[in-house]
């Protein structure tokens, strides 16, 4: 702790972000930087608690206080290490985690809490900036070879650790673009895509293979692969969205949310899109269905096209501005957030239910919902949902976002072909090591969690290259994961 006071000497303080006026005219990232003098001055604030719950929130299980401390010193180097030593890709989470470690931090019991993900930014862009990252290819290869299919945060996270154990490991990707989800659905306004394709130069350079274009179990056998290589991980995603099977569905205009915002970022990477293919909301209509971090990005780009409306519609109720009663720290708290999009405009509206959707000439024209009341909870502990009388309601629109979240895993390809068994969510079933019921078949990150955070697929990652590495090795030097302990 260097500095006793710096809690009550300083407030919590961000990044400032550009005006809103400014930052619609493109899609890039829009926060200012710190300069050291404001690093330090919120890493001062951290109390090196004696029981750091912020350790805690994260999966990753971040050193938390350690870098917190060293920013404080002046020594980014040493923040860096100790950042990397649980974190292969700070610059990712601390740009696009909703940091549960900050809801942790103990100073959010009765004040604001640290800086915790915008320090974690500032010290992996200073990483870069300095020219401290570089290749850490291995001294030794072990003559094992692992194959990865996909290449989001989990499958980029496993390749590295495996990778610079001394393995030689293949990426599969079946996009053109390594990164999933990162470089396909986060916009570029929260992660500019050079922040990825500089890490996959970086492993690259130490050994990694990438393979795009290619899906296994579909254009190549997934058994092909089981048999060339030691090992097969299986690191996919959770892809399959949450339809809304209503009337009018099939309406031009109806989108799921990813069609909308993997075609922007196509774009914005200057590939070709089709006129007749393009979803252009410059000038029209637009309502979002869901109101979490898709809903939000779908929000974003379309201020960015220059939409004229933008409705967010919820089917819960609006979450309070504090936490209640029963919902008390160090616990992720269930309250209302206003994202970045969000402070740029649109209207939120909450406790709505879709009920169909009508058009003309097979094109979308309106939406038609009705409010919604939430009775005591049923036999199953969920409140019961009561349409109220006479709330009927339409809306004119011209396209219909689907932000409503994902399934599980696509079955089709490589889970059915290798007979990988799967939960009752229908996501791949691991055993405590991240290997299914196939030997030598091992799954990681969304496929086999469902669907969840960025931080949550790195930590799965790291697990799964644990337990690859000690299962082709009989032993292992690679550290356990946070995720294994807090679940």
């Amino acid at each position: 702790m260097g500095k006793p006071t710096g809690f009550k000497e300083f407030g919590r303080s961000t990044p400032k972000r550009q005006p809103v006026g400014d930052r619609l005219q493109n899609f890039h990232e829009f926060y200012t930087e710190w300069n050291d003098k404001e690093a330090q001055e919120q890493g001062s604030r951290c109390m090196n608690c004696a029981v750091p719950f912020c350790m805690s929130g994260c999966p990753l299980g971040n050193l938390i206080p350690d870098f917190n401390d060293l920013v404080y010193k002046n020594q980014w180097e040493g923040a860096l290490k100790e950042l990397h030593s649980t974190n292969n890709f700070p610059e990712f989470t601390g740009r696009i985690c909703p940091a549960p470690c900050e809801a942790s931090c103990v100073l959010n019991i009765n004040q604001d809490p640290v800086t915790i993900e915008y320090i974690e930014k500032a010290i992996s862009d200073k990483g870069w900036q300095e020219d401290w990252i570089k290749p850490e290819p291995p001294k030794v290869r072990s003559g094992k070879k692992v194959a990865i299919v996909g290449s989001g945060p989990a499958g980029l996270a496993a390749a590295q650790q495996l990778n610079r154990t001394g393995h030689h490991v293949t990426v599969y990707e079946r996009s053109h673009r390594v990164g999933g989800l990162l470089a396909l659905g986060i916009p570029d306004f929260k992660l500019e895509k050079y922040v990825i394709d500089r890490r996959i130069d970086q492993m690259e350079k130490e050994g990694v293979v990438f393979i795009t274009n290619i899906e296994i179990g579909i254009d190549v056998p997934a058994s092909i692969l089981a048999d060339d290589f030691d090992v097969l991980l299986l690191t996919g995603g959770s892809t399959i969205p949450r339809n809304l099977e209503i009337p009018g569905r099939e309406l031009k205009g109806v989108h799921f949310a990813m069609e909308f915002l993997t075609q922007q970022n196509n774009v914005n990477a200057g590939l070709p899109v089709a006129e007749k293919e393009r979803i252009m909301t410059t000038e029209k209509k637009v309502v979002i269905l869901g109101g979490g971090d898709t809903g939000s990005d779908c929000l974003g780009t379309s201020h960015r096209q220059g939409a004229s409306q933008v409705h967010q519609l919820e089917l819960l109720p609006e979450p309070p501005e504090e936490r209640g009663e029963n919902d008390r720290w160090p616990n992720w708290p269930m309250i209302i957030r206003t994202s970045s999009s969000h402070e740029e405009g649109g209207l939120r509206d909450y406790n709505i239910l879709t009920k169909k959707f009508t058009g003309e000439n097979g094109v979308l024209k309106k939406l038609h919902g009705v409010r919604l009341e939430w009775g005591e909870p049923d036999e199953n502990g969920r409140p019961q949902m009561i349409e109220v009388g006479g709330s009927e309601f339409e809306i004119e629109t011209d396209y219909v976002f689907l932000a409503l979240g994902f399934l599980h895993p696509q079955h089709e390809g490589t889970v059915k072909e290798l007979g990988l068994d799967l939960d009752p969510r229908g996501n791949v079933k691991t055993d405590s090591n991240k290997m299914t019921n196939t030997p030598g078949v091992f799954a990681a990150g969304d496929m086999s969690r469902g669907q969840s955070l960025v931080v949550w697929a790195l930590a799965e990652g790291r697990e799964a290259a644990r337990g690859i590495d000690e299962y082709l090795m009989g032993e292992t030097s690679l550290p356990k994961s946070a995720s294994s302990y807090i679940g």
